[in-house]
């Protein structure tokens, strides 16, 4: 079976890393490097993959570049796994068969966000289903479908590392008599779809004035990335984890409550413990190393109100 390999980001890497061990993949396709390092663009992680196994990769702006060059290669299945980027008819037909490991239990949460959708909206479980591309978004027929629990304390990231591998394990379980015409899929109802569009720049921004468990579900459904936002005196600092902590004050929410080896901040009905931070120039760090010295916030600041 020749395999092509379209993903980007480290969800489809064990999927690329689990079809080269088994069949023959003729071309890995990627987005473009957007992301910089010290003005070095760094490769997406489906990239780094491919060059550290020797295989043959593109990453053009637009998949229909690669038409004549894919054409050539007569290959037979094409298996897509978060690629980010339309693929037409143009090149679909040029398999005999096309899968897409896709992060939710279709048909709920078609689209590019279903992962943080699922989490921001409190749902309790998701999944991974194994479907043919079709023209329209993620409505193609399901080969396979598994499920996974969130918890409360289930960020983005650790959802998707757990999909990411459900995901390799459903499609190697189904590929094979999807090829040979066994399993010839199941229809979504098209009235039981819902959508999950990427996440809207206004939307990384927390507003302190909701529950908490609201609060600590866009945090959490952002933890990947880019990370929840807040605005203060002028800086954007980012949000990664944090936890629900009690508080029965009347403090205006947004209100600063505690520096004192912990960042509390008040919500509607509660506050929340803010534990991972991102400061404008700085890495990544825990908020116990944060407050060592810092001179950002003082008690009782508001953050927003």
């Amino acid at each position: 079976m020749k395999i092509v390999f379209m993903g980007t980001p480290d969800f489809a890497v064990p999927i690329l890393k689990a079809l080269d061990e088994k069949y023959e993949v003729l071309l890995v396709i990627s987005q473009p490097n957007r992301v910089k390092k010290k003005g070095i663009f760094l490769d997406t992680p489906v990239a780094k993959e491919a060059k550290k196994r020797n295989l043959f990769l593109r990453q053009p702006e637009k998949v229909k570049e690669l038409y004549e060059e894919i054409k050539q290669m007569n290959p037979d299945v094409l298996v897509s796994a978060a690629y980010g980027q339309y693929v037409p008819s143009t090149i679909l037909n040029l398999f005999k068969k096309t899968l897409n490991v896709h992060g939710s239990l279709l048909p709920k949460y078609r689209g590019g966000a279903p992962i943080q959708r699922a989490i921001r909206n409190g749902d309790t479980k998701t999944g991974v289903t194994i479907i043919e591309m079709a023209k329209r978004l993620d409505s193609g027929v399901m080969y396979g479908k598994t499920e996974c629990e969130i918890t409360d304390k289930d960020t983005s990231s650790m959802v998707f590392e757990r999909l990411s591998y459900l995901g390799r394990d459903l499609l190697l379980e189904v590929i094979e008599d999807v090829y040979n015409g066994k399993n010839l899929g199941i229809a979504q109802i098209e009235q039981e779809a819902t959508y999950a569009p990427n996440i809207e720049p206004e939307e990384e921004i927390l507003n302190f004035n909701k529950p908490s468990k609201e609060v600590l579900r866009q945090i959490h459904s952002l933890a990947l990335e880019p990370g929840a936002t807040i605005f203060f005196h002028g800086m954007r600092i980012k949000i990664y984890e944090a936890r629900v902590v009690l508080d029965s004050s009347r403090n205006c929410p947004g209100t600063i409550l505690s520096l004192n080896k912990k960042l509390l901040v008040k919500t509607l009905d509660g506050a929340i413990e803010i534990e991972e931070i991102l400061i404008p120039g700085k890495k990544k760090m825990k908020v116990k190393d944060f407050l060592n010295g810092q001179k950002i916030f003082k008690e009782y600041d508001v953050i927003s109100c």
